[in-house]
């Protein structure tokens, strides 16, 4: 079963639907690309999926024993964000919250598991370091590690490469990627279609029409021909 199912979903707010008939599904392994014409939706789906938005119709269903607090989410960073005045250590064991119940501290075992995030993502030496000082591409791996002590079964990411320079975007596509290949199923907001077709075994484009499938049937669908070529252009 499917860890994942968006059935006739509706989003928006106040009632008001921004984009309808969402359909897609994520199974384990998967990597899911969503693109799309700007403010079409894809925040708000990814929100609604995560339960932080309330959907207007439709629904999401969790399957294969996933539960809502087991998804890890890496949300697209704030200027407040960026000066967080927290250590590294301290915001990735945050990622335990949701495991701690009413305890008012972090265990043995919590502690550990963070050690070893740290090291798995190779910021081990930066544990101590205030996080506001961080590069752009230290704060993402901060933050990667943080959604990942949540759960290794799902990550939803929107934007993880915005405002970074190139190599650092490929160094964080690299993770993330290796993150898939170990299992993790990936759920990727983005407007770098290019490395969204690289990576991703399916594509949900949300616009003024909506497609779901696999990246070989996108490329090959009107919507996605369309959206290719003005991705071209935008680029050339």
């Amino acid at each position: 079963m499917a860890l994942i199912v968006s059935k006739n979903l509706s989003v928006g707010y106040d009632g008001v639907p921004i984009v309808s008939d969402i359909n897609f599904s994520v199974e384990r392994g998967d990597y899911l690309a969503i693109v799309g014409e700007n403010g079409a939706g894809k925040t708000t789906v990814m929100k609604t999926v995560l339960g932080l938005n309330r959907a207007i119709s439709g629904e999401i269903v969790f399957g294969d024993g996933l539960k809502k607090n087991e998804i890890g989410y890496l949300p697209q960073q704030t200027a407040v964000q960026k000066d967080f005045p927290a250590s590294v250590f301290e915001v990735v064991i945050s990622g335990c919250l949701s495991k701690t119940g009413l305890r008012p501290f972090y265990n043995k075992a919590e502690k550990r598991l963070a050690d070893e995030m740290m090291e798995e993502l190779g910021i081990a030496d930066l544990k101590k370091r205030p996080y506001r000082e961080l590069s752009g591409g230290q704060q993402q791996r901060v933050l990667l590690s943080r959604a990942l002590l949540s759960t290794r079964e799902i990550l939803l990411l929107d934007e993880p490469v915005a405002g970074l320079d190139p190599l650092v975007t490929a160094e964080m596509y690299g993770i993330i990627e290796n993150l898939n290949k170990k299992g993790t199923a990936i759920i990727m907001i983005t407007h770098d279609l290019s490395s969204a077709l690289k990576y991703a075994n399916k594509i949900l484009y949300i616009g003024s029409e909506t497609f779901f499938g696999t990246k070989e049937e996108f490329k090959v669908s009107p919507v996605g021909r369309r959206f290719m070529i003005t991705g071209e252009k935008e680029n050339g």
